[in-house]
């Protein structure tokens, strides 16, 4: 089958997004740099060379079949799940929880490439038994093991927000695969029960919560994110208090050009900067999703759909914390926020969707 071309649009978006993100990340995070670093420029130079990384990478899986993938499923699984292990062994403990583990010239989050891990596990599986996803030791059973695996120990960094995003997406791809609504109820439910014991058992995730009820009951320390989230977004208005005009960023705001980055863009881009930025992720799920649909088989479909999945969830889970609509689980917003790991992978797993969409245009009489 011939290639056609990758999708330019879903290009465009992300080029746009990427440029947004490093503005972004420069103006929210220049006082803070200077505080910690003494270096104005810490945090931009440090995500200018991770998005050039990221481009490399994702030149890189544009031009890869994705095919090729198909094969590492389980090895790629593996060194993920081993490395999410490693973690917990050597990581670097940060705010209390260990998700890096330090290489000297860069810090890895395993976390991250764990996700695409899984999505292509899960694509692998339901291609090669799509006939018996809907039993439920072949369908359900058998495919969340690795899921529940990875998840838990995600879990145990903590990190509650990329277990969410990563249950979410395994949950979607599993239901597009075919599997019975009542199996994925019950594994829903069983999730749902282990969520809220996770929770319960967590002092401050019971603060988390408590504070996302009312914020205004501790609003000096449980309910302090959440406020001052919520006065960067109020004081944006309709146009935004211009370009690098924020005050919340300074000191008030914590976490300011990762997780709450979004609060930052509304405050100085106002009410149209953050809807064309949403928008533009509207796009790029509308671009995920109709390559997953145009793909020349199963496997393609579904590793587009999961890919898709994960960023838009990201993208969901985010924004609803950052306005409130959820309570905060440190995710941050992908190709916005200051990272390094996830940049990389989330342009890394666009790659793929780009090779999936060239392949699509080249030929469609392949289909099973």
């Amino acid at each position: 089958s011939r290639m056609g071309r990758p999708d330019y649009t879903l290009f465009a978006v992300t080029l746009a997004l990427l440029v947004i993100g490093i503005v972004m990340v420069f103006s929210s995070s220049y006082s803070t740099a200077r505080i910690d670093t003494g270096d104005t420029f810490f945090f931009v130079k440090r995500q200018i060379m991770w998005a050039a990384l990221g481009l490399v990478a994702l030149a890189l899986t544009t031009r890869i079949d994705y095919r090729f993938w198909r094969q590492w499923a389980i090895p790629g699984y593996v060194v993920a799940v081993a490395l999410l292990g490693l973690v917990l062994l050597v990581g670097d403990k940060t705010q209390g929880a260990r998700r890096w583990i330090a290489l000297g010239f860069m810090n890895l989050q395993p976390s991250e490439p764990a996700k695409i891990a899984v999505v292509n596990l899960l694509a692998a599986y339901v291609a090669t038994y799509r006939s018996q996803m809907h039993t439920f030791w072949k369908g359900l059973v058998i495919p969340m093991l690795p899921v529940a695996l990875a998840l838990g120990l995600i879990m145990k960094e903590p990190d509650l927000g990329t277990s969410v995003a990563l249950g979410f997406t395994a949950f979607l791809m599993l239901f597009g695969a075919g599997v019975r609504m009542g199996h994925l109820v019950l594994a829903g439910v069983f999730a749902a029960s282990v969520a809220v014991m996770m929770i319960t058992k967590e002092q401050y995730r019971m603060r988390r919560i408590i504070a996302f009820l009312n914020p205004w009951a501790d609003p000096s320390d449980a309910g302090w994110n959440i406020i001052q989230s919520l006065l960067a977004i109020g004081s944006g208005g309709l146009f935004g208090l211009g370009l690098g005009g924020s005050r919340q960023k300074f000191s008030y705001l914590p976490e300011q050009h990762t997780d709450f980055i979004f609060a930052i863009l509304a405050e100085e881009l106002g009410f149209l900067g953050s809807a064309l930025v949403l928008l533009l992720f509207l796009v790029l799920a509308w671009r995920g999703y109709r390559i997953a649909l145009k793909a020349p088989d199963l496997y393609g479909c579904m590793l587009a759909a999961g890919l898709t999945t994960m960023v838009t969830l990201q993208v969901v889970l985010n924004v609803a914390v950052v306005s409130a609509l959820l309570p905060a689980t440190g995710i941050t917003l992908p190709l916005i926020s200051s990272g390094g790991s996830s940049l990389l992978a989330t342009l890394t797993g666009i790659g793929v969707l780009l090779n999936i969409s060239a392949a699509g245009q080249g030929s469609v009489s392949d289909r099973a």
